[in-house]
């Protein structure tokens, strides 16, 4: 697998489809908001939806801490809305069907098909600030609404 993006590097763009039809970008945010952008393997699997949760749960504090989310997989634009929707998701999910931005951001696992789970905190001006490689699901949501709120505070 290549090497995830670090902390003080530009994030590459991004743009793609999400479960409602719309399309997401990185520059949707830029100057506005911080954004956390993670990556996760499956829509529907355990560990995923679990992940999902935990951010559906903590964003209002995200929110709060003036970042946005984000969730892409490499899943199709009709899972993510069945995803989506099962869980009462408050976030976008990103259909990023060829994988290009997760190898964009190191996080395409070797087989070419799915994401690394892992998470980027990218601040207003598009630099990222944190890096969660090979997340661990537990208080992981809870840890990255920490991070932005210290972003916030500077």
């Amino acid at each position: 697998m290549p090497t995830p993006l670090s902390p003080g590097d530009r994030a590459p763009n991004f743009s793609g489809p999400t479960g409602d039809g719309s399309v997401v970008s990185l520059s949707d945010h830029a100057g506005e908001r911080a954004l956390v952008l993670y990556f996760y393997p499956r829509d529907n699997t355990p560990g995923c939806t679990r992940e999902a949760r935990a951010f559906r749960d903590t964003a209002e504090m995200i929110r709060a801490s003036g970042a946005e989310i984000i969730g892409v997989s490499t899943n199709s634009e009709a899972s993510h809305q069945r995803f989506a929707s099962n869980l009462e998701l408050n976030f976008p999910l990103l259909a990023d069907t060829n994988g290009a931005i997760a190898k964009a951001y190191g996080v395409l696992k070797a087989n070419g098909k799915t994401a690394e789970r892992a998470t980027f905190l990218i601040d207003r001006e598009g630099i990222i600030r944190n890096v969660w490689p090979r997340v661990t699901i537990n208080g992981h949501a809870e840890e990255v609404a920490s991070a932005a709120d210290q972003l916030r505070r500077g």
